[in-house]
């Protein structure tokens, strides 16, 4: 089993992801954000498109369903209540197959409260939208800071060679507020570094692993004794120090 995933901007600072199974020949966009920059890799590829696996129902992830599946007929696959044209729907627990591979369903509420993730275990991979970001995680607009908690616990609870692909290119400006919370992490310290050159030679910074984000990522990291000190908040839940640390980013 073989599963090709092709990544490239879309929108401002969207990602458009197709992820191709070689041995089924079967391909799926991770969300629709834009319809020609999407159809326009389709065509340089060869690939059909068969399925759109969308993750929540803001605009910039679901502009093109209808367009898309006008020009392809293909099958929306998505959470239920706000996604256009949808085919079938899916919730927290759930498996389906794409191709040969197996997928399942995490919810990942917080973001929005319809939020999913793909997480496909023989590829190693997940794609996690705007629950979790490289350095960041998304804003809390419809859930509560607790739900979001939650739902990036699930993510850090997978295996930590797990490729993560998130929705959007923020890593440089989460950088620099993580070093805000985490001055001294070194591991951070060198990945900021990187970052800046690989932005400023036009590189995506994306994707990234479940054991880089660990180690670097503040919102993930609410358990560290320095980032506790730093808020303090030594004797917190760790929903707490989360809510905290997302507050302090809204206001960066």
């Amino acid at each position: 089993m073989v599963l090709k995933i092709e990544q490239f901007p879309c929108r401002s600072d969207n990602f458009g992801v197709l992820i191709h199974d070689t041995e089924a020949n079967v391909t799926a966009s991770i969300d629709a954000p834009e319809f020609q920059p999407i159809v326009d890799r389709l065509a340089d590829l060869g690939w059909d498109l068969d399925e759109i696996l969308v993750t929540h129902h803001h605009e910039d992830h679901v502009e093109a369903n209808l367009t898309l599946k006008t020009a392809y007929d293909c099958k929306i696959v998505g959470p239920a209540g706000k996604i256009p044209g949808v085919d079938r729907t899916v919730k927290d627990g759930d498996t389906f197959t794409f191709g040969t591979f197996e997928v399942q369903v995490i919810a990942t509420p917080g973001h929005t409260l319809d939020h999913i993730s793909y997480y496909l275990p023989a590829a190693k991979v997940a794609f996690v939208a705007d629950t979790l970001f490289a350095l960041g995680c998304g804003r809390v607009f419809e859930g509560t800071p607790e739900m979001m908690w939650e739902s990036l616990a699930k993510l850090a609870a997978l295996p930590d060679d797990t490729t993560i692909y998130c929705g959007h290119e923020y890593t440089q400006a989460n950088a620099k507020f993580a070093l805000t919370i985490e001055p001294e992490n070194t591991e951070l310290v060198a990945r900021a570094a990187e970052i800046d050159q690989l932005r400023a030679e036009g590189k995506p910074t994306l994707p990234t692993t479940i054991a880089r984000e660990k180690a670097t990522n503040p919102f993930l990291r609410v358990g560290s004794p320095a980032i506790r000190k730093t808020l303090g908040l030594e004797g917190a839940s760790q929903a707490e120090v989360f809510a905290e640390v997302r507050k302090r980013k809204d206001n960066f």
